[in-house]
């Protein structure tokens, strides 16, 4: 107890690390739960006071603000996240080229509006790209702060000023919308948003830059994140050519209709398994030098990720017929299929998010930049060849290319843990046949309980679903299944005595039935 050098001060240091990733796990979750589902509750507001148009016209101008952002972070936050040992002089060295590279571009940005506009042909973008500068500065102005925090797992204060910069800029967009402002209400919230997470992130970081620059600290850097910017580059490019193929073969109205199909898979995606991936990867870099505890945290994550994701996406797949044009109204229809196909797709895209975090906690953005260039490139050809069909022949290509992805991602993330690609698909497999199980009552259900009226529609597809996964995964997911149930019976105080000890009782059931049978094959080789 009194030393951390010995065995029992390793174990000390390994519990204690995987307590404070539970720890940020839930808080993570928890403040994209209030995020999101306050930002659902506004988009049901504004979609019934604003056009497709409207949204297509933002959809266009905020697809041009990621590339600014990360030209300006050049990589150092993600550096600040993974490196080893970082000082006042590293810190200040990275704060003070981010802010002045954020000046620079904001200026390039606010210049170069009617050329974008000229671009897609809609003439309306040049003011909202202009609307949108301030929020390039005020984004890269917090580039340092937010990496010592996410870096200090501080997940507590990320949620705090996470949750307060949405409010806040969600209630300025309606008010705004209610008041004919049009697309100046969403420029608004994105605006306000990054002020308050501005305030807030360098209040809870405590941290001032000194006058200073190294030369030295920043050819370090920028060795390691001129990979990251590349990457990022590769994937805003993507975007971007979408968008245009988009908007040519459909035009502004199309777009829109896939903006708001995306954000209702970004919004129940976020709430769900993305909550792990911030946390996975400060993790990931932890524990980069002993790989057996890597290979561990790697496999949990994952396992633990398909199982989030799996029956929330296969609700969202089968009752979207039904919530889509009820919370956003019938002119939202087209974007129904669509949302579908996302839906699918988006189990595919978890394990990205995974396999990213992975890549980079251990220093290897050099393999990420090699892969997403692949991926990426393929799926602008998905889209040119798909788009001009319409949304859902879109969709279905970008789902082949998810699927494709996954395979290649299997080699290259056996190769990082050195161990056997079946190795690293088997969670993968394991994940899909409880989707195949959840998935197919879930259907039964929504079919048999439709003349019931669509409220109770969703319900019990829902929770047929949901115990139709939970039942799968005591059968073919048992470890995941476990650590399920040991973070709800430890980490939630609302649950009751009875529940809490019925919990603990099922997790010893499964622990003997584990023991009993032969090791998940993940973990044979992990």
């Amino acid at each position: 107890m009194a030393g951390g050098g010995g065995a029992d001060g390793r174990v000390n240091e390994h519990g204690q690390l995987a307590d404070k990733a539970i720890t940020s796990v839930m808080w993570s979750a928890a403040q994209r739960w209030v995020v999101r589902i306050a930002g659902f509750v506004t988009i049901l507001i504004l979609t019934r006071l604003l056009s497709p148009q409207d949204f297509g016209t933002v959809a266009i101008a905020t697809s041009m603000l990621p590339i600014v952002n990360v030209l300006a972070d050049m990589g150092f936050s993600s550096y600040i996240m993974q490196a080893s040992h970082v000082d006042r002089r590293m810190l200040s060295t990275a704060f003070w080229f981010t802010t002045a590279a954020g000046v620079v571009l904001a200026g390039g940005l606010f210049l170069s509006a009617p050329v974008i506009a000229l671009i897609f042909n809609i003439s309306d973008v040049s003011g909202v790209v202009r609307g949108l500068v301030p929020a390039v500065l005020l984004v890269t102005a917090s580039t340092v702060p937010m990496s010592l925090l996410r870096r200090r797992m501080r997940f507590r204060a990320l949620a705090a000023q996470s949750i307060c910069a949405a409010l806040v800029g969600q209630a300025a967009a309606v008010a705004l919308a209610l008041m004919g402002f049009g697309v100046w209400a969403l420029i608004a919230q994105t605006v306000l948003n990054q002020l308050v997470t501005f305030v807030f992130c360098w209040f809870s970081a405590r941290w001032i830059p000194r006058l200073s620059f190294s030369l030295a600290e920043f050819k370090a850097m920028s060795t390691f994140g001129i990979k990251v910017v590349s990457v990022e580059i590769v994937g805003v490019g993507r975007s971007l050519a979408e968008n245009a193929i988009i908007v040519a073969a459909l035009g502004p109205a199309g777009l829109g209709y896939l903006n708001i199909a995306q954000r209702l898979i970004q919004v129940v995606q976020d709430v769900s398994a993305a909550a792990i991936v911030p946390v996975s990867t400060v993790v990931f870099a932890q524990v980069r030098g002993e790989a057996d505890r890597l290979r561990s945290a790697y496999s949990r994550s994952l396992s633990m990720g398909y199982g989030v994701i799996i029956p929330v996406m296969i609700v969202i797949a089968l009752v979207s017929p039904i919530i889509l044009p009820a919370f956003f109204g019938q002119v939202w229809v087209p974007s129904v299929a669509a949302s579908q196909v996302l839906a699918v797709a988006s189990i595919f895209v978890t394990g990205a998010l995974i396999d990213y975090g992975l890549l980079y906690g251990v220093g290897k953005p050099g393999m990420w930049l090699i892969y997403a260039t692949a991926i990426d490139g393929l799926t602008i050809l998905s889209a040119a060849l798909t788009a001009r069909f319409g949304l859902v022949s879109w969709a279905l290509g970008f789902l082949v290319v998810a699927i494709v992805a996954t395979i290649v991602r299997w080699a290259l993330v056996a190769h990082v843990l050195a161990v056997r690609w079946q190795s690293v698909a088997s969670p993968f497999f394991r994940a899909m046949a409880t989707a195949a199980v959840s998935g197919a009552l879930g259907y039964a259900a929504y079919v048999l309980s439709q003349p019931l009226g669509p409220v109770a529609c969703v319900v019990l597809t829902g929770t047929a679903v949901l115990l139709a996964q939970f039942g799968a995964m005591f059968v073919i997911m048992r470890a995941t299944f476990r650590e399920v149930v040991r973070l709800v019976s430890q980490r939630l105080p609302i649950v009751s005595k009875s529940t809490t000890n019925w919990t603990q009782r099922l997790s010893r059931t499964v622990s003997v039935r584990e023991r009993a049978a032969s090791s998940d094959s993940v973990e044979k080789d992990m």
